[in-house]
């Protein structure tokens, strides 16, 4: 993902269509089978159907590029990162741990034949396609439809997932065939890595919610016990090892929540495994808790921007675990989450907003309140009311890239713009791109020909072959929204050279505009110059901006004065984690400094208040 600064800021999202926060509502308070059957309604609804081959490519899809999107080897944000070399991962030849025993490019080297590992990679069904008669949409539902190596996809064939107790054949990445360890089934099962078994369990468990109506007379899969709708759809054996391999062998990760957005974008519905684990014993193995976790603490609203602020609070305790917070802004709740942070968006600038966080267990219990914690949004003068062109890149042969901005400081669907170019300044635009994908405020969507040189193709989100983005020296480029022009670099119909030269917008124009301005907007740089492609910075107003930013130093603090830059009078309060204030004082324009002598080492909340804006850091005394 692209990056764009504002103020020394990095801000980075998703480009994905997002799962809605209100997705889940309905199932709130269930238990048991009822829980599975509502779950089963929420993720039909909206479902969307989609061909077979489109699983590879999402080719016709707007905003997803399948397995490109949720079956790539590429940095996460948090846990494991494996090579993070773009090839397809696959599930049975990754080694989390060490060099793969061979990799596949998306797209190259599907299967026809195959004689050993390696040769080439089809998809794999994990509930097998013999069992619903290759059904659609079960045939190509992303969730339970993998790439995967085609020799080891032969090898399992259609044998239950299980532990293995001796092996008759392995992969090279240590997947297994062989006779089942597990008491209740004497038959033959396929064994994955521990690395993957969390999210092959998932996939199941989605499966037989999704198709709970019918999934009954799919039971020559010998997991699947035959049971009607709202019964357990596996064996007990079966059950026990995927809760097992979802609860503790292999929790969910980062990697899987990535993948669970893309494959939302992909057909419209998503995994409940992944966003709520504890479903899975909510349904299966049920148990009656009435014990409430303990509050959240230490919350702190902090990094506001024009139209957010991030939160950040301690983990809450439960008897059995917590498994997601509730976020109330203002009294109202806004919003739910499984982590112990959160950026609370949508909201007005120069406002003040104040927060609360509730532990929630499994069980629906609700633990008292954390502490409260306010914070003000800026102004919001680093916005924009529209996308924009934000650098344009025409470089020798097919080395051609658009990069699009969002300032706005909304998610903005990407499938109701595109852009276009007027071939060599005829007046008239050709045939359109449509932009794909979710583009968070305050990154970049980054388009590049296919053909332009790797370095430019590694900084895309977009790739295209397509007469719009196949411009010339003398070919203005035009950005539209729901058909009409909004943006464009270049003047429709104008005689402009812009050949073997990479053309940046200046920081400080925060829009788009329909009045080509070269000069005024665009700075010129030397051809194939990509050095800032899939960032850009944006300006805010000098004046304001000296107001609102003032910052504190040293931190963390060894010795017994810090000191602030500011050039207006601040009043500071210093808390203690546990909320209560130590230390109030107001600090005139000319002193900017602060005796901290009497506190003892240990992490406070310092907030910094100034009648244009309100600051909330933490504070290391040393």
């Amino acid at each position: 993902m692209k990056h764009i600064y504002i103020l020394g800021v990095l801000i980075s999202g998703l480009c994905y269509s997002q799962i809605p926060t209100t997705y889940y509502d309905s199932a709130e308070g269930l238990t048991g089978f009822a829980l599975k059957t509502k779950l089963k309604t929420i993720v039909s609804n909206g479902h969307q159907a989609r061909s077979y081959g489109q699983l590879y490519d999402g080719n016709g899809i707007n905003g997803s590029n399948g397995y490109i999107d949720t079956h790539s080897d590429k940095t996460v944000s948090s846990g494991k990162n494996y090579e993070s070399d773009g090839t397809l991962l696959d599930m049975y030849s990754e080694n989390p741990s060490g060099t793969d025993p061979y990799n596949y490019n998306h797209g190259s080297k599907k299967c026809g034949s195959q004689s050993s590992e390696g040769d080439c990679y089809n998809r794999e069904h994990l509930v097998p396609q013999s069992s619903f008669n290759s059904a659609f949409p079960m045939q190509s539902d992303i969730h339970h439809v993998i790439p995967s190596d085609g020799r080891v996809n032969n090898f399992r064939g259609s044998y239950p997932f299980g532990n293995v107790a001796s092996a008759n054949w392995t992969s090279q990445n240590g997947s297994k065939r062989g006779t089942s360890a597990m008491s209740g089934y004497s038959g033959t099962v396929f064994e994955p890595i521990d690395e993957f078994k969390g999210d092959i369990a998932r996939a199941l468990l989605y499966f037989v919610v999704r198709y709970e109506d019918t999934v009954k007379s799919y039971s020559s899969f010998a997991m699947f016990d035959g049971s009607n709708e709202n019964e357990n759809a596996f064996f007990p054996w079966a059950i026990d090892v995927l809760l097992d391999w979802h609860n503790n062998v292999d929790p969910v990760d980062q990697r899987e929540r990535d993948r669970n957005v893309a494959a939302y974008a992909f057909q419209n519905n998503a995994n409940p495994f992944v966003d709520h684990p504890e479903y899975a014993s909510l349904i299966w193995n049920p148990v009656t808790d009435n014990e409430a976790p303990t509050a959240a603490t230490n919350l702190i609203a902090s990094n506001p921007k024009g139209n957010s602020i991030d939160l950040n609070w301690t983990a809450g305790t439960d008897n059995i675990a917590v498994t997601s917070y509730d976020v109330y802004k203002n009294g109202v709740k806004t919003s739910s989450t499984s982590n112990t942070s959160f950026t609370v968006t949508g909201l007005a600038p120069n406002t003040e907003y104040c927060f609360t966080v509730f532990s929630k267990d499994a069980s629906q219990n609700i633990a008292p309140s954390s502490n409260e914690s306010c914070e003000t949004t800026l102004e919001g003068n680093s916005s924009s009311n529209d996308l924009f062109i934000s650098e344009y890149v025409e470089g020798y042969s097919y080395n051609k890239a658009l990069e699009i901005s969002n300032f706005t400081g909304n998610s903005i669907n990407l499938s109701n713009y595109s852009i276009a170019r007027d071939r060599d300044g005829s007046g008239a635009f050709n045939q359109a791109l449509t932009l794909t994908g979710t583009l968070e405020t305050g990154n970049v969507h980054v388009v590049v020909n296919s053909q332009a040189y790797q370095e430019t193709l590694d900084r895309s989100n977009q790739i295209s072959s397509t007469d719009a983005i196949s411009f010339n020296g003398n070919d203005p480029v035009g950005l539209f929204k729901n058909g009409v022009l909004i943006d464009y670099f270049g003047e429709l119909g104008g005689e402009f050279n812009f050949k073997d030269k990479t053309y940046r917008r200046k920081a400080f124009v925060k829009g788009p505009t329909t009045t080509f301005n070269l000069a005024g907007e665009w700075d010129e740089y030397e051809a194939n110059n990509i050095v800032d492609l899939g960032t850009h910075t944006l300006t805010s107003n000098v004046t304001k901006n000296s107001q609102t930013n003032f910052t504190l130093y040293p931190n963390p603090a060894q010795t017994n004065t810090i000191y602030f830059t500011t050039n207006h009078p601040l009043n500071i309060e210093v808390y203690a984690v546990t909320g209560k204030l130590i230390l109030n004082k107001l600090i005139r324009s000319d002193a900017k400094s602060l005796d901290i002598s009497n506190l003892n080492k240990g992490l406070y909340i310092i907030k910094m208040t100034t009648n244009f804006g309100v600051q909330v850091k933490k504070l290391i005394r040393q």
